[in-house]
């Protein structure tokens, strides 16, 4: 029985990579430095995983932005606008690395980033890989033999981790018309083959191709696409040992054919989709050998070790004991590094602190699950790991703060909450458009302005009752004074407050609903260099006194123009939160739902005339199945228009979604029924516009108008192109016009230039208007 690993988190357990790539972008740092800091990340883990006994760790899987990005450089993926950057300007690979992830302006160059969306159902975004009809690949990097051979030195043996070919292909997007990108298969072979051979001269033993579209619904072309390339690496390859890894999903009706392709081991998501296993025995060829992805590598909760050695026996029973492999579901990126960082018991109360598990754990999880599988006379460590699992498990199960029967008795009423639905928008809007007297194309922002070094020391101070809440409270009001004052003078239609008392859309206000707990150092990567802190919902949730009220309230005290009130959906709180695996997910989301329907009516009662309700990881929760959408959607549109239900005609609700591919789900888009959405669009050109026009969406529209992700500055005629991109497929009484994203991470100076062009732009159009 083999243990290993599919991936370890690469930011640091003091998100020392997030803090040296920023010090380099900034120029504070020499590239020399940053790399460093990339070698002692990689160190720490490689080290760590050794001494904790894992037979088979993972090498390839540091990044310093985006492991798709990597194979794209790596592949020779470049896109055709930054070949002449590459040629000319740019001293190392790794500029030209962060230079596709983030965009270019310097030196008469101004290019745009490449797209960015979600990878599958997770808030892990991906840099989408461009491909070309005639795209030629070659091998562009060496970082994948480079970090084998780093490793080795250190006397590891890695199992290098590349993403598969097919499903490489398949999370890019075809930049011409009238080509497949599965049709460029045949050219990328071969630089896996060059890949392939450099590892296997270079001494290693096993290669794991991720292959995570095996779980997803399937062409017959991509279903033919899978059995050319393994046929290929297997013919060229007889000895190296293949993994091929699937992961959160199940085979289903992939399975004959996963178990047909010429690889010697298949890993299975057995969190995620755990009814896989029997279909899986019933049809396992001889000798292949299968990986239990049984630790769950994207939620917290301690492993149940007897559930766990139960599956375990009947696999063993099955197939035999040497060809069993233990590991996690997934790959480890989406954990936090190490529990025992949480040392801070006000925070994260012990009580709750024994059932979770991160990243240093579930490695321990692994190992210790192999160690009771195969030993019949434990020692008497490894019975006490035993013992305080089985404790700690019974402890959870039998907690009083788990359950609250105020909320369980709130929740049986739900379809009278229901039932107060509101007039059809058309009624809605015109009486909308008396109450705000909105112009063509509202100008507006997302809801964050940029949060300062200082705007978040005073939280800090705050935290550490350095700093008074009286003190506390008067300096974010002179915050929100300042940023009220400088959208009025720019000529923003619709106001914000800026946020600048959040700490994170979701952690906001996880700290103000019951049924949440935090951490200290629990931090996840979410792109790049943003790393994200996800709350723990660990019991029933409920709101015990409002959470933005005062804040709104006093934003728009002071001034005449409208200031949303803004606030985070249901979907989205649960989403971005680790949650409770006790119950159901729907159960969990509607009791986020009615409690921030509790703010909604309060916000409404101030005379708050627009409430805000982003929703950016709606599509994000969309089961990769779609036999499985149905019920998911059902639920989702039912918890966000519970968060409004009862408001006024006359209120509008706006909402806010990322990327995302929105065709398949404009239906239910349509059934949320917000009076305003917006969403990224600035990266794909208004592509994604084409869904809404085709619908006929009949809700108003706010189009991203440039990419808060990237430091670049859009020029006005930029912004004017993509509105008037816009109006060609959306009435232009439907259009509204703002930035792609929040502005937080963003610093001010790049953010009152690019608002400044953006007004420029949208009064450019209405003059235009005007005239026609």
């Amino acid at each position: 029985m083999i243990t290993h690993n599919l991936g370890y988190p690469r930011i640091g357990s003091n998100r020392e990579l997030k803090k040296s790539s920023e010090s380099y972008w900034e120029g504070k740092i020499g590239l020399e430095q940053l790399i460093q800091t990339g070698v002692e990340v990689r160190h720490m883990n490689w080290q760590m995983q050794k001494e904790l006994g894992l037979d088979l760790i993972p090498s390839n899987d540091f990044s310093f932005y985006d492991q798709v990005l990597d194979m794209s450089l790596m592949l020779g993926a470049i896109p055709e606008r930054y070949v002449n950057l590459k040629n000319n300007l740019l001293k190392s690979e790794l500029d030209l690395y962060f230079a596709m992830a983030r965009g270019y302006q310097k030196e008469g160059y101004d290019l745009t980033a490449m797209e960015m969306t979600k990878w599958f159902d997770t808030n892990y975004h991906y840099i989408v890989p461009e491909f070309l009809k005639n795209q030629k690949f070659e091998l562009s990097s060496m970082k994948f033999i480079d970090e084998f051979m780093e490793a080795k030195k250190m006397g590891i043996v890695t199992k290098p981790v590349l993403i598969g070919p097919v499903s490489f292909l398949m999370l890019g997007k075809e930049k011409e018309k009238n080509f497949d990108r599965l049709d460029l298969l045949s050219g990328i072979l071969p630089v896996y083959r060059e890949i392939l051979s450099r590892l296997t001269i270079h001494g290693a033993e096993w290669i794991q191709m991720d292959e995570p579209f095996l779980a997803m619904d399937l062409s017959q072309k991509e279903k033919e696409s899978f059995r050319i390339a393994y046929t290929m690496i297997k013919k060229e390859f007889p000895v190296l040992k293949i993994m091929l890894t699937t992961y959160f999903e199940g085979l289903r009706d992939n399975m004959e054919l996963a178990v047909q392709l010429p690889v010697d081991a298949i890993h299975l998501d057995l969190v995620k989709a755990p009814d896989q296993l029997e279909d899986f025995l019933a049809v396992i060829p001889d000798k292949l050998v299968i990986s239990l992805g049984i630790v769950d590598g994207r939620n917290i909760w301690k492993n149940n070790f007897e559930n766990s050695l139960s599956l375990i026996k009947t696999v063993v029973d099955k197939v035999g004991e040497n060809r069993v492999m233990i590991a996690p579901s997934c790959s480890l990126i989406h954990s936090p590094c190490d529990l025992e960082m949480e040392t801070d018991a006000i925070i994260l109360p012990p009580q709750i602190k024994e059932w979770l598990s991160f990243a240093r754990q579930k490695i321990d999880e692994v190992v210790t699950l192999k160690q009771l599988a195969t030993t019949t006379l434990f020692d008497d460590a490894i019975k006490a790991k035993l013992l305080e699992n089985q404790q700690a498990i019974l402890n959870r199960k039998t907690s009083k703060l788990v359950h609250n029967n105020k909320v369980s008795d709130r929740l049986k009423n739900i379809k009278e909450i229901e039932s107060l639905a509101r007039n059809t928008f058309s009624v809605r809007k015109e009486k909308q458009q008396k109450n705000l007297n909105l112009p063509f194309f509202p100008l507006t922002t997302i809801g964050s302005f940029p949060q300062t070094n200082e705007v978040r020391r005073w939280r800090a101070k705050l935290k550490k009752k350095e700093l008074s809440i009286e003190n506390y409270t008067q300096l974010i009001k002179h915050e929100i004074e300042q940023v009220i004052r400088w959208q009025e003078e720019v000529g923003l239609d619709v106001l914000v407050h800026g946020e600048f008392e959040r700490n994170d859309m979701v952690e906001y206000f996880g700290e103000m609903l019951d049924g949440f707990v935090f951490t200290k150092n629990a931090w996840v990567q979410s792109y790049g260099s943003r790393c994200v802190k996800p709350p723990i919902i660990f019991g029933d949730v409920q709101r015990p006194n409002p959470m933005t009220l005062n804040w709104i309230k006093y934003a728009q005290s002071l001034t005449s123009k409208p200031v949303k009130g803004m606030l985070t959906g249901p979907v989205t709180i649960m989403e971005w939160s680790f949650v409770r695996d006790d119950q159901p997910r729907s159960e969990t989301c509607y009791q986020i739902a009615l409690s921030i329907r509790d703010e909604v009516l309060d916000l409404e009662r101030a005379n708050i005339k627009i409430i805000q309700i982003d929703e950016p990881a709606f599509r994000e929760g969309l089961p990769l199945r779609k036999a499985d959408w149905k019920l998911y959607l059902n639920w989702a549109v039912k918890a966000f228009r519970l968060t409004y239900a009862g408001v006024k005609d006359e209120t509008q609700i706006h909402t806010h979604m990322c990327y995302a591919e929105f065709s398949d789900i404009i239906q239910s888009i349509a059934d949320m029924d917000a009076d305003v959405i917006t969403f990224e669009c600035s990266r794909s050109q208004m592509e994604l516009l084409d869904v809404f026009a085709e619908y006929k969406y009949p809700n108003d529209i706010g189009p991203g108008l440039y990419d808060i992700h990237s430091p670049r500055i859009p020029a006005k005629s930029e912004m004017v192109n993509l509105l008037m991109k816009a109006a060609l497929v959306i009435p232009k009484e439907h259009i509204w016009a703002n930035p792609d994203c929040g502005l937080k991470t963003r610093n001010w100076e790049e953010t009152k230039s690019a608002i400044s062009e953006m007004v420029k732009a949208v009064e450019s159009i209405r003059e235009d208007a005007l005239k026609s």
